[in-house]
């Protein structure tokens, strides 16, 4: 069979399929629950992916709205994939304790799935990097397994030290696509979690296919945590009252702001 975990559990083909798709559709389904997208639509009334890069993430939605709902939005992220997770896990150990690492698998594949291709808002969402890291943890607190600890320090210690080192959030989010499948090989060995983990690494770094290009070219953004103030030329002469700083009509002024052409610095999401 293709994974030794499910030999082990020695239950039916038949009673397997159904549970597997039980927490697949949940884990969607939970998943789809974008937490950018929510907020900015249903409490700002104003969807953040018509604004800045485009992307229903974490990065995008701090840069163009800030303030305190941007911790309800990594609230809301994070809470869908423990949820995910959470609930494969108690399905797996009514079924057999065995199932419960490749039910944490399996839940965080589909999670991240919904997240980034959510049914409910286009299937246009993040880059999954949040709600990926957040998943990561929960990996790694498997207790039949104590090398399932390396999971999360791998992932999450080399975005960390990548991150902060060059401030480029998509380089770290590289890391987490690229190491995510190595670590879950080492820790558990079973080709169905290794054939999961390729699957969620390879669609970060799919998400990401921009951002690499933009660090092979040197023109990807750098994160900061506060929004760059417009600078004013030396020659700009001072407003007058009434009217728009650069002098230009007031129809002009009043335009909808084009999306940003810079990069999306990676997406925390």
């Amino acid at each position: 069979m293709l994974s030794r975990l499910m030999d082990a559990a020695g239950v039916s083909s038949g009673w397997l399929a159904v549970a597997a798709a039980g927490v697949a559709v949940v884990s969607y389904c939970l998943g789809c629950f974008n937490g950018a997208v929510v907020v900015s639509r249903y409490i700002l009334h104003n969807d953040v992916r018509g604004h800045g890069s485009g992307n229903a993430g974490l990065t995008n939605f701090h840069r163009v709205f800030g303030g305190p709902l941007t911790f309800l939005v990594i609230l809301s992220d994070v809470i869908k994939a423990v949820l995910a997770v959470l609930f494969a896990v108690f399905i797996a150990e009514h079924i057999s304790p065995s199932l419960v690492p490749l039910a944490r698998y399996w839940a965080g594949t589909f999670c991240l799935l919904g997240h980034m291709y959510p049914c409910t808002f286009q299937f246009r969402g993040g880059k999954g990097i949040l709600s990926g890291g957040a998943i990561a943890i929960m990996m790694g607190m498997d207790k039949g397994n104590p090398y399932s600890v390396w999971i999360p320090i791998v992932v999450w210690g080399g975005f960390i030290i990548l991150a902060a080192a060059t401030r480029y959030v998509s380089l770290g989010s590289c890391w987490a696509g690229l190491s995510f499948p190595f670590v879950s090989g080492f820790v558990y060995r079973d080709q169905l979690i290794i054939l999961l983990s390729v699957l969620v690494g390879g669609l970060i770094l799919w998400k990401h296919r921009q951002n690499i290009v933009r660090l092979v070219k040197g023109t990807e953004s750098k994160f900061s945590l506060h929004k760059k103030a417009p600078e004013k030329t030396e020659d700009e002469p001072p407003a007058r009252a009434g009217e728009p700083a650069d002098g230009t009509a007031e129809e002009e002024a009043s335009a909808p702001a084009e999306p940003a052409a810079s990069g999306d610095e990676g997406e925390l999401e």
